[in-house]
């Protein structure tokens, strides 16, 4: 097999692996996990919704950090933090010998997995955000994720994500959680504000979709030989 003399690309830190926005099902999900063992990137799997079903099953294929969308109270942190764990600190449904625990050869699985789960819950809403403090502490949230996107639109700026109004409402989150010692993420394709946002505070920032680098390295691409020709 052709081995390469070259350095290895740096790769990134973590991937999120959509289900509320793209069209990916569980034994995707499960393909995807399977392709990202071995690299430098951590999982992140978006679950379409808050719903304790499609989280247990995600659970039972071995994700160990879920970002969990339109979490806009207290009581929604809560729910999205007991469908992670097993009675009694919570409601999750209980197999056997799934994925997670190597088809039930992790003896204490039930006793650590919690320890080696990472629940992030996105906030995009005004509602979200007037109740950011109260959803950044409960208990077994482990960060908060700002949606930029669905939040300009919330606060009637659909599309317009530089607008003054979106990024002080932003800028004010990460400094909000910033001060409770609660981590905060973003993702924002503008490489400009990628890197605010780290120097705001942020600890895990998307800077980037594979369709759109797919997409726009396409357009490139042909612009460059219709120029030509």
């Amino acid at each position: 097999m052709y081995r390469s003399r070259s350095s290895p690309a740096p790769g990134f830190d973590w991937l999120l692996l959509d289900m509320e926005h793209a069209p990916n099902e569980l034994p995707m999900i499960h393909s995807q996990l399977q392709a990202c063992q071995g690299g430098t990137a951590h999982a992140i799997v978006r679950p379409p919704w808050n719903d304790m079903v499609v989280i247990k099953r995600l659970l039972d294929i071995g994700v160990q950090s879920l970002l969990i969308p339109y979490v806009q109270t207290e009581e929604e942190a809560r729910n999205a933090v007991a469908f992670t764990r097993y009675p009694p600190r919570g409601v999750r449904g209980f197999a056997t010998g799934p994925r997670a625990n190597n088809y039930g050869r992790i003896a204490d699985y039930v006793q650590t997995y919690a320890d080696e789960l990472a629940v992030l819950v996105q906030v995009e809403t005004r509602e979200g955000l007037d109740n950011l403090e109260a959803i950044a502490a409960v208990e077994g949230v482990d960060g908060v994720f700002i949606g930029p996107a669905d939040l300009a639109a919330a606060l009637g700026h659909p599309g317009e994500l530089k607008h003054p109004e979106v990024q002080a409402a932003i800028e004010d989150a990460i400094g909000r959680l910033v001060a409770m010692g609660k981590p905060p993420g973003i993702l924002i394709g503008d490489e400009q504000l990628a890197r605010r946002y780290l120097g705001l505070g942020c600890l895990f920032v998307a800077v980037g979709s594979d369709l759109a680098l797919l997409a726009r390295g396409a357009d490139a691409l042909a612009a460059r030989f219709k120029a030509s020709g």
